[in-house]
């Protein structure tokens, strides 16, 4: 099995917030104390249209369970801003978006959160396969987002079995394309996308599943002279170099594995340890920083440098 690389001053990544768990014993006792985290939602005005959409789909016995479980609360005012009707969604897709908003296992208070970037998995178990969909957090001078727009306004409700962080909107679950957009990492990698032939954005926002092998901005202004001159042909047939059918996550590759791309070429997986690099066709070797991002549709997995065909 592949454990995912260490992100290298770039990334932190938490997919087990147990690593971080508070021990009840250092809780600071506050009016919400003796509250589970959905008692404090409750009896908190702001958050009515949250409590009758968890009660409607029985997730408030859940939140009343012994977690400990980290929830992100939007207030009413977020879901009117939404603008979608709640009683349109079926029960199982109003839990997807629900849990999309509660990370279980621990509580993760704000002085948990690493400074930059970090990915954590959900209890929205929705993407490919039943895997749990992936968010990612922020920090910053600036304060604490989610998916790049939520802002968290107010951090620490604790309560008896885990902590609510208040938000200022609805997290939605994010398919490959969402997650690259929320990530300013990214950025060059979706204008990419824009540029080339193809399509690329709609195809790769479709059912999919797709893996992707998503190269940071940092990697393609190493070859910028290189991309320059590509048409958007031959940047089509680049991007779709980095792309595979089906969800692939990190325990499904294994060391000289042969990778198969919609671009028609192959690369090769090498695992050393907690070392993972790829060599695509031209020999290059390129480090993958972070693995298993989950998205509705796919999965993801972050480049240091950009891989190359042999055919443009």
């Amino acid at each position: 099995m592949m454990k995912s690389p260490l992100m290298m001053g770039l990334l932190a990544i938490i997919f087990s917030l147990s690593l971080v768990a508070c021990n009840d014993d250092d809780d600071v006792k506050t009016p919400n104390s003796e509250k589970t985290v959905f008692e404090i939602a409750r009896d908190d005005s702001q958050f009515s249209t949250l409590t009758a959409a968890l009660r409607r789909v029985k997730l408030d016995d859940v939140l009343n369970g012994a977690g400990p479980f980290t929830v992100f609360a939007p207030t009413n005012a977020a879901f009117t801003a939404l603008g979608v009707d709640l009683a349109t969604l079926s029960d199982a897709e109003l839990s997807a978006i629900l849990l999309y908003h509660v990370f279980a296992g621990a509580r993760l208070r704000a002085n948990d959160i690493q400074e930059g970037q970090t990915y954590i998995g959900t209890a929205s178990n929705t993407g490919p396969g039943g895997s749990n969909l992936s968010a990612l957090i922020e920090k910053t001078s600036a304060g604490v987002s989610v998916n790049g727009k939520v802002k968290v306004t107010q951090a620490d409700v604790i309560g008896k079995n885990g902590v609510i962080h208040i938000i200022d909107a609805v997290l939605l679950p994010l398919d490959i394309v969402g997650h690259a957009q929320a990530n300013a990492n990214f950025s060059t990698l979706v204008g990419a996308l824009g540029t080339a032939t193809g399509g690329l954005v709609n195809v790769l926002s479709a059912a999919g599943p797709f893996t992707v092998f998503a190269p940071i901005n940092q990697a393609f202004t190493a070859i910028s002279a290189t991309v320059a001159q590509l048409t958007p042909a031959q940047l089509a047939a680049v991007l779709t170099y980095h792309v595979t059918p089906g969800n692939v996550l990190a325990r499904n590759l294994s060391n000289g594995q042969t990778v198969t791309t919609v671009q028609g070429e192959t690369f090769k997986i090498n695992i050393q340890g907690n070392s993972v690099t790829i060599t695509d066709a031209r020999e290059n070797v390129v480090n993958v920083l972070l693995t298993d991002v989950q998205a509705t549709n796919g999965v993801i997995h972050v480049l240091d440098k950009v891989l190359l065909p042999a055919n443009l």
